[in-house]
C-alpha cells in the first residue's frame, strides 16, 4: 500500500509540473509588451513610426498653468505635428521633425498647458493627434510632492 501512494504522489507531482510548464508556454512574454517605463503616459498610433512617449503635466492647482513633460517621437522620413488636447486646456500642437524626438518641458521645448481642469494627483481625459491619426489616453497631473517634479512647476 505504502508504493502504490508513493506512486500516486509521484504521478500526481509530475502532472502538476507538465501542468505549470503547459500554461506557462501560453503565458505571453510581458517584458516584450509596450509600456510607460515612468508615471508618465505611453500614446501608441496605428502607425509605429510615431508616438508619445511618458507623458504627464506638472501643476500646482486645479485652474492653474502646467508643464507638459514627456517627448514625442517620429521615425518617420516627413515632419509631422503632434496635437494634443485635454479637457477644459487650449489645444497644444508641437512640430516633430522627420526621425526626430522632441523633449517636452525639460531641456527641450517648454509646453504649457492652461488651464489645467483637474487637481494633482488626477486624471485628465486627453487625445494625442498625429498624421490624421487621434487616440485618446488620460494625462496623469502631479505637483512638487515628488522631489524629482518640483523643478518643473510652471
Amino acid at each position: 500500500m505504502a508504493r502504490s501512494a508513493r506512486t500516486a504522489r509521484t504521478a500526481l507531482a509530475a502532472g502538476v509540473a507538465v501542468g505549470a510548464l503547459t500554461l506557462g508556454a501560453c503565458a505571453p512574454i510581458t517584458t516584450e509588451l509596450p509600456y510607460a517605463p515612468s508615471d508618465g503616459t505611453r500614446v501608441d498610433f496605428d502607425d509605429p513610426e510615431v508616438r508619445g512617449l511618458n507623458l504627464l503635466v506638472i501643476a500646482t492647482e486645479e485652474g492653474g498653468d502646467g508643464n507638459l513633460l514627456g517627448a514625442l517621437a517620429n521615425n518617420s522620413g516627413e515632419d509631422v505635428e503632434f496635437t494634443l488636447t485635454a479637457s477644459g486646456a487650449a489645444p497644444v500642437t508641437v512640430a516633430v521633425p522627420a526621425e526626430e524626438t522632441v523633449y517636452l518641458g525639460t531641456d527641450g521645448e517648454e509646453t504649457l498647458l492652461s488651464p489645467v481642469a483637474t487637481i494633482p494627483g488626477g486624471n485628465l481625459e486627453a487625445t494625442l493627434e498625429v498624421a490624421g491619426q487621434s487616440e485618446p489616453f488620460y494625462l496623469p497631473v502631479f505637483d512638487g510632492t515628488l522631489p524629482e517634479y518640483a523643478d518643473y512647476l510652471p
